[in-house]
């Protein structure tokens, strides 16, 4: 690597540290070390550090494409991605509420979170992710002058030697195992480190440079916290749910100290922390949103805006309210962290997995079915206190990863397809059932030349070539295979939609291009079998695959067409319609198997250059 790509690597390093410090590290280095002493905030930072490196580490290994990837696990794993972010949020709203404002200033929070959290939503509207690591070296900087400040602010009676090296106890050692998994598999579940892997990736950096930066500085910024929270000594008060909170030991000791200056460079400290947080948040949810509406098979959205779809903005207002119920509930920050290391375990643990090679068998309802039972056992031994449940939950909730993770330790049994099959390429059999699946369309014509109807989600059309359809050399004329492919999907669509008018129909089915691939000749009376299917699509085109093979030669050729969707008017692209949706929902393929971009429909021809259907 060059001294540029190493510097431009490490430049990712303040945003990488700043948006994975969320309200829970930010906050929970303050109350381990004060609870349990320096030894168990090292133990705490490493597991955090280490958990975040690796992330990077593996997806940053030579040869690994992480758009690739990511692209693969997106849907599958798209529920965890926004859970995690729910909670961050959600942590973030509550830690600032409950650290920092009410023990400063007390009395209603709802303005000033307001005004944060609107904020940092439109600093992630502005600017794309490659401007706001820019803004988070400043803010960064910021930040870190202002912590400084505020130490010197602190009382001079509360110094280090309050806080013990080691302070152990069953409540400590319970939770040690939650911390290990939640933060060693955390990163995985942040669609925000998954969107800047990508980026450092697309812009030719390297991601375990910019992730080993990230991951010391980040270290760096615990240990400010845990420094912060050392010298102003061991102030507690306990929650609703019996758990000692030293989290606002820092805000407290200030508030006593009665310094302006160091009460709010306080304050700015903790709003650089969640600024970056709730920015990083909307940036990452809208792109993560977006890309999934792009690809959604949901005939929602023929009724909904994908715009509204994909806005971050329903899920900030979930989040606010679960920050707003934990609050009023007088929780302690650790029931807001609990997901992380139960209810998500599963499902974050099979997305590891399948990055490493192992076949996708995620049940996404199984996971989170144990999940939510390890969080009930986690309650349990929290409130009781049963140490043993707590250390014991997250193992629970991992055995919905178990079948992955067999792969990965005892070798892979052969895979099990989660994709429609391919079309044969041999000859299709010559008694095939063919039933029309509209009962109101007429039966196919008895003329044994054509006979047409679904086998499964393909549509079958049967024929019989006659001399009309040959050349001079006696052969069928090239150009009679694409009309006969042509008439499939004529037919195909008169099944799908019998009440279709051209008189009064809003909008148009153009195709967009066509190919075929030849491979063999056909001649007269020899029977031809036109297969047609739904191969892929996304919001606005669809692709159908065709195949034609004849009872003698086998498959004679393959291709396939790209059809797009216009109003009638201006012939301006639409989404796919409604009733396009509706008459063709039980051909759709299962699970979209498109991976690549969105077709560019720049240039679009005139109506007169287009072929209608």
């Amino acid at each position: 690597m060059t001294q540029f790509s190493i510097l431009r690597s490490v430049l990712w390093a303040p945003t990488i540290a700043m948006s994975w410090l969320w309200g829970l590290g930010f906050f929970y280095a303050i109350h381990v070390t004060l609870t349990h002493g320096w030894l168990a905030f090292a133990a705490f930072a490493t597991a955090n550090i280490t958990g975040l490196f690796l992330f990077g580490w593996v997806l940053g290994a030579p040869n690994r494409d992480p758009a690739a990837i990511f692209r693969q696990v997106q849907s599958a794993y798209g529920g965890i991605f926004l859970l995690c972010q729910l909670g961050a949020v959600a942590l973030t709203i509550f830690g600032f509420v409950a650290y920092v404002w009410q023990p400063l200033f007390g009395g209603d929070a709802a303005i000033m979170v307001g005004l944060l959290v609107l904020m940092g939503c439109a600093i992630g509207h502005a600017l794309p992710l490659v401007r706001l690591k820019l803004l988070h070296v400043v803010m960064l900087l910021v930040g870190i002058t202002a912590a400084g400040v505020a130490l010197t602010g602190l009382p001079v009676k509360a110094n280090l030697p309050n806080v013990p090296l080691a302070s152990f106890d069953a409540t400590f050692y319970g939770l040690v195992i939650p911390t290990l998994v939640g933060f060693l598999l955390g990163p995985w579940m942040d669609v925000q480190q998954w969107q800047r892997v990508l980026e450092i990736h697309r812009e030719g950096g390297s991601v375990r440079v910019a992730y080993g930066a990230g991951s010391l500085l980040f270290c760096g910024l615990l240990c400010l916290n845990a420094v912060l929270a050392g010298s102003a000594g061991l102030i507690t008060f306990t929650s609703a749910d019996g758990v000692a909170q030293a989290q606002p030991a820092v805000a407290l000791a200030l508030a006593g100290s009665g310094s302006g200056l160091a009460i709010l460079a306080y304050l700015v400290w903790s709003v650089v922390a969640a600024l970056t947080t709730i920015d990083s948040f909307y940036v990452a949810t809208r792109w993560h949103l977006g890309a999934l509406t792009e690809r959604s098979l949901s005939p929602l959205l023929a009724f909904v805006p994908a715009g509204l779809v994909s806005s971050p903005l329903w899920l900030l207002a979930a989040a606010a309210g679960v920050a707003g119920l934990a609050l009023s509930a007088q929780l302690s920050q650790i029931a807001l962290m609990l997901p992380f290391a139960t209810l998500l375990v599963g499902g974050a643990g099979c997305l590891v997995c399948e990055v490493l090679g192992a076949t996708r068998r995620y049940d996404p309802v199984l996971c989170y079915l144990i999940g939510l039972a390890a969080m009930l056992i986690f309650l349990i031994g929290h409130v009781a206190p049963i140490p043993a449940f707590v250390a014991g939950a997250p193992l629970l909730a991992l055995i919905g990863a178990f079948p992955m993770l067999g792969q990965l330790l005892f070798g892979a049994p052969p895979e099990v397809a989660t994709r429609l099959a391919p079309m044969p390429s041999g000859p299709i059999p010559t008694r095939v059932e063919l039933v029309p699946r509209n009962e109101n369309v007429p039966s196919p014509s008895t003329n044994t030349s054509l006979s047409h109807g679904f086998d499964g989600q393909t549509f079958v059309m049967k024929l019989m070539p006659t001399y009309d359809d040959t050349n001079s050399v006696g052969n069928v004329y090239f150009a009679n295979y694409v009309r006969w492919v042509g008439k499939a999907r004529e037919l195909f669509f008169n099944i799908c939609m019998p009440d279709f008018d051209l008189k009064t129909t809003s909008y148009y089915v153009l195709t967009k291009s066509f190919n075929h691939d030849f491979r063999r000749e056909a001649s007269e009376f020899d029977p031809v079998t036109v297969r047609i299917r739904i191969a892929r699509h996304n919001r606005k085109f669809v692709t159908l695959a065709h195949e034609i093979h004849s009872e003698s030669q086998g498959l004679l050729g393959r291709g396939e067409q790209s059809l797009m969707f216009v109003d009638t008017e201006q012939y301006r692209p639409l989404d796919i319609p409604r009733d396009i949706i509706s008459g063709f929902l039980p051909y759709w393929p299962k699970e979209s198997p498109h991976l690549g971009e969105t077709p560019d429909v720049a240039g679009l021809p005139t109506r007169a250059a287009q072929n209608s259907i």
